[in-house]
């Protein structure tokens, strides 16, 4: 594929119909000075920071937020030498230096590279050297792991210390103390590169995701004029920001609307709404799991005052019915489920907020999924075959979309670029369906990946319907099925189990009687594996594909057993 052909695939990807959009500025840094320069905005708190492990809570306002994103930008751009187009990456975590950072990155025009804490070395070097990173602002604890990765990165020139204890180095809070605040806005772009996000390579090597600041503020806007929210909003972060729900939801959309972000290090069940109530929270971007330790924390929410919270965008991660009907059921706050991709910059569409109860607990309990709604007005999204076609309602396909919020490409992949961008829409790789409403719009469903559905003698099955069932047994904490070769029906089906904490925990034989009663034979696990680890990734989603390889071993026993249903 010529990078002609590239550039052409990927730009009928951002073609959609409707009235034409336009921003009403020319870059990111236009955009931002529009915010900290408002005079209605100067005195308001914009951030909120709680670090619960070392008792640390700070508040910013909007001027003074305007004032460090400046003096951080002067360090970048006078003492690093960061110029527009410039790559920097982030070894860091929830911390309101990391929103520093990037927003000053963006201001410049500078692309962020986050990369997870967490990460293995050699998964950062692979980062750090694949998305040609200048600078690495890195927290003071990785400061040795990321210096001894310099020699192999000829392109990382500095690695800039962020933490609260100067252990080695200038620190980044040193060197704003020491800066001025940069008076000028950057001749940016609105295509300017603003976010390089690395996919997590479970079949190869991870994708660099290329987000423009365009991406950013689009997706905002449509985040924010779907759900309504305005300057008297408070969104709480409780998700990663190497990430893009927690970057794009919960700090660049409540900057976009000119209301506050609260951010926590981490999500801890015991301050969850404590935090709503104190900060006057008004929606939390959560995943399905986290809804899954707030239900077993099961905290009685009578000592609160919860008048302004108005419920939890849920989505990046399998939704299961009867979790969405219990929570629902015990906290009596709605769940806005949605779907969308780091591809998509985030969210690229939700459940309709107008709906009334009765109808949004159809939507989400009724039809064998819960519904991820309709697309934002800044999406097209269909359901195609494997040729490109629209298929018919209840038929099941790819999720397809297309519109403002699909990104710039894979960084440096014409390979991967080539698969995903075809007949003028970005293939998702997800599996779904869709159904009517009474005014004829069709409802959209995810009903798993589509490398990760099971085959079974050359039946689609989908994982998500037998995780379900598993984990309604009230001795599973949390249940995953997995595929393992077989010689009969090419695939089987094992069910991977992490029993709750009981003096009984269930056996292999109680829980394969339960799936009898409520799976066809050919979907039911035929084997059950014990373990005690549950494999989510940093942000919530089953690890499905790497469990099935760190299980392969243990299964290949089974690969000749022909499994029959017993009378």
């Amino acid at each position: 594929m010529t990078a002609a052909t590239e550039h052409d695939r990927i730009l009928r990807a951002h073609e959609m119909g409707g009235p034409p959009f336009s921003l009403p500025w020319r870059s990111f840094g236009e955009f931002f000075h529009t915010r900290v320069g408002d005079p209605l905005l100067a005195d308001r708190t914009w951030l909120a920071y709680y670090d619960d492990d070392r008792e640390a809570h700070r508040r910013c306002s909007y001027a003074e937020f305007g004032d460090l994103v400046g003096r951080a930008a002067t360090v970048m751009r006078d003492r690093l030498g960061l110029r527009r187009g410039d790559r920097i990456a982030t070894v860091l975590f929830n911390h309101d230096q990391t929103v520093l950072v990037y927003f000053a990155a963006w201001t410049l025009g500078l692309a962020v590279v986050p990369v997870n804490v967490e990460e293995s070395t050699e998964k950062k070097r692979y980062i750090l050297e694949h998305s040609e990173a200048s600078v690495v602002f890195c927290w003071q604890d990785c400061v040795d792991e990321v210096r001894s990765l310099q020699g192999d990165l000829p392109r990382l020139r500095e690695v800039v210390v962020v933490g609260e204890e100067n252990l080695q180095g200038r620190l980044l809070s040193e060197l704003l103390a020491e800066a001025r605040p940069s008076a000028s806005v950057s001749e940016g772009s609105l295509e300017d590169e603003a976010l390089i996000v690395y996919t997590s390579g479970t079949t190869g090597p991870p994708k660099g995701v290329v987000l423009t600041a365009r991406n950013l503020l689009v997706d905002a806007d449509g985040i924010a004029e779907w759900h309504g929210f305005g300057s008297d909003d408070r969104l709480m972060c409780v998700l990663p920001i190497h990430h893009v729900n927690g970057t794009v939801v919960t700090l660049v959309t409540p900057f976009y609307f000119g209301g506050g972000a609260v951010l926590n290090r981490k999500f801890k069940t015991a301050a969850f709404w404590r935090r709503i109530q104190d900060e006057g929270v008004t929606c939390v971007s959560v995943v399905p799991t986290l809804l899954e330790f707030l239900l077993e924390a099961n905290e009685d929410l009578g000592r609160y005052r919860l008048e302004r919270f108005r419920g939890v965008i849920c989505g990046a991660g399998p939704l299961l019915k009867d979790t969405a009907a219990r929570f629902e059921d015990r906290f009596g706050f709605p769940i806005r489920h949605g779907y969308g991709l780091s591809e998509t910059t985030c969210y690229s569409c939700f459940l309709p907020g107008d709906l009334s109860p009765e109808e949004r607990r159809r939507w989400l309990t009724g039809y064998g999924f819960p519904s991820i709604g309709l697309p934002i007005r800044h999406n097209e999204m269909a359901i195609l075959d494997e040729k490109g076609r629209e298929v018919a309602e209840s038929v099941r396909g790819e999720i397809c979309i297309r519109g403002r919020t699909v990104c710039a490409g894979y960084f440096k992949r014409p390979d991967a670029n080539e698969a995903a961008f075809q007949w003028g829409w970005f293939r998702s790789g997800d599996e779904g369906f869709y159904v009517r409403d009474a005014q004829g719009r069709p409802f959209l469903f995810i009903s798993g990946r589509i490398k990760e559905l099971i085959i079974r003698g050359g039946v689609n099955i989908s994982p998500l319907e037998i995780d379900a069932v598993l984990k309604g047994h009230p001795g599973v904490k949390f249940a995953m099925a997995v595929p393992f070769e077989n010689r009969y029906y090419g695939e089987e089906i094992a069910a991977y189990v992490v029993p709750r904490d009981s003096a009984e925990p269930p056996t292999e034989a109680a829980l394969l009687e339960y799936c009898r009663s409520r799976l066809p034979f050919f979907k039911r696990p035929k084997v059950v594996l014990f373990g005690q680890d549950v494999p989510y990734t940093a942000t919530g989603k089953p690890k499905r594909l790497e469990l099935k390889a760190r299980l392969a071993g243990t299964l290949a026993s089974y690969r000749d057993v022909q499994f029959k249903e017993s009378a």
